[in-house]
């Protein structure tokens, strides 16, 4: 053994090496601070992720009505215009992911996911000066090129960082970070009611994540196995996830990806505004609580899950949550349930069930790419997943306006997308008991 391992395995004993970065997971299996700095750095942003997310829908209507003004058919302009500015959400998540996933990879996850924190804070509070569904349109794509990063950067952070051992439950609680932030906005929601004279101040709330920054800046260290992937040589890992032997991954994380996000944002993100629409002006917190609602469940689908599939194969378990999805949408579309406790149960199965795939994504995607290119290749993946996510929300607009502002008939008709995802991860590699590949 050289004198310069024999020192790093030495500092290593401490948690952190010389120039304070996590330890690598491959030499040491003992939790250190250094590892929940890391944790909470990641959960954090993926929880406001999901608090930026989890705006949208609560204050969509009551905006655009406000905006309607003059429009002969109210309700079908909501639609319209929801399904463009989801859309323009999404591929600009989807741009954003690209670029920061690949800049992870050149210049650091947390130098990255600071970055992308900071510009999805910032851009989201633009909304308060939103006159017109085209600005408002506008200040969401600017927004969300800074989340489509977080996610992949802050996975790919503590996946490399956290003992081999933990990567299951570590992928569990990432997961469920985001639905607390949708919780966390549903409360404030129901506190602060979003009407039509309401909802601008909604967006200055979504400025508070950019204080994370500093907390990132300052406590969180670098990933041990990116560091000695920069030291190896160059990279290239956008050329590298499209080459001969990584072209299958890809291609089938794209998918995968693709199937969850057209089921969450074609669909269950619709909920609110079909709620909204069904209640009427006499409960105007009926949107707020089936939000929460949704996140209880997504809450518990991703932190339960974890435990339960841990010592399962990928494939089947993702299979059983296409399943599972499919089954509990068809019973919350094609119910006819009215507003009441049968239809808030159905409402959190819904999102107890396809809120579980994103405690599957962390610790799949990892799976299929080496370090070097892992925070590209999960970027690529999930939000080329959210480019045809974008596909299905304005499909689903275009669907509210044939059905006559039937959001019901519309969710039943995107939620069929699941059976593509029980069919397409048979063709998937089965990753189960392989540690993270070098």
């Amino acid at each position: 053994m050289t004198s310069r391992s024999t020192s790093t395995n030495a500092v290593a004993s401490e948690g952190v090496n010389m120039a304070g970065t996590a330890i690598d997971p491959s030499t040491h299996d003992r939790v250190k601070s250094s590892h929940f700095a890391v944790l909470l750095a990641a959960c954090l942003g993926w929880m406001f992720d999901g608090f930026e997310m989890g705006l949208f829908p609560i204050v969509a209507r009551p905006a655009l009505l406000d905006m309607a003004v003059g429009q002969p058919h109210p309700e079908v302009f909501v639609g319209h215009w929801m399904g463009i500015i989801t859309a323009l959400f999404l591929v600009g998540a989807a741009c954003g992911g690209w670029v920061l996933g690949w800049l992870g990879d050149k210049i650091g996850r947390v130098r990255a996911m600071s970055l992308s924190i900071l510009l999805y804070s910032l851009c989201t509070g633009l909304g308060y000066f939103a006159t017109s569904p085209w600005q408002l349109g506008l200040f969401r794509f600017a927004a969300a090129l800074g989340m489509g990063g977080e996610w992949s950067l802050g996975v790919a952070l503590v996946m490399e960082c956290w003992p081999e051992r933990f990567r299951p439950y570590m992928a569990g609680i990432i997961g469920a970070a985001a639905n607390f932030g949708f919780l966390i906005i549903g409360a404030v929601a129901i506190n602060n009611p979003v009407t039509q004279g309401s909802w601008r101040w909604m967006w200055l709330v979504g400025v508070a994540p950019a204080f994370l920054v500093f907390f990132i800046t300052i406590f969180v260290p670098e990933s041990q196995r990116w560091k000695e992937s920069v030291e190896a040589g160059p990279s290239t890992p956008l050329r590298d996830i499209f080459s001969r032997g990584r072209l299958r991954n890809t291609l089938i994380g794209i998918v995968l990806t693709s199937v969850a996000l057209i089921g969450t944002w074609g669909s269950l993100q619709w909920v609110p505004v079909w709620v909204d629409k069904m209640v009427g002006p006499s409960m105007p917190l009926a949107k707020a609580q089936i939000g929460m609602l949704s996140a209880c469940g997504a809450i518990v689908g991703c932190i339960g899950g974890s435990v339960l599939w841990r010592n399962s194969g990928r494939r089947p378990v993702f299979f059983i949550l296409c399943l599972s999805s499919l089954a509990v949408c068809g019973c919350l579309y094609r119910g006819g349930l009215p507003y009441g406790t049968a239809f808030q149960f159905l409402v959190f199965l819904a999102g107890m069930t396809t809120a579980s795939f994103y405690g599957w994504f962390p610790l799949y995607l990892p799976e299929l790419f080496p370090t070097r290119m892992r925070a590209t290749g999960q970027g690529v993946c999930f939000n080329t997943g959210r480019i045809f996510a974008a596909v299905g929300s304005l499909t689903s607009g275009s669907l509210v306006a044939q059905f006559g502002g039937d959001y019901a008939k519309t969710g039943a008709v995107i939620t069929l997308i699941y059976v593509i995802g029980m069919i397409a991860i048979w063709f998937a590699p089965e990753t189960k008991g392989k540690p993270l590949p070098d």
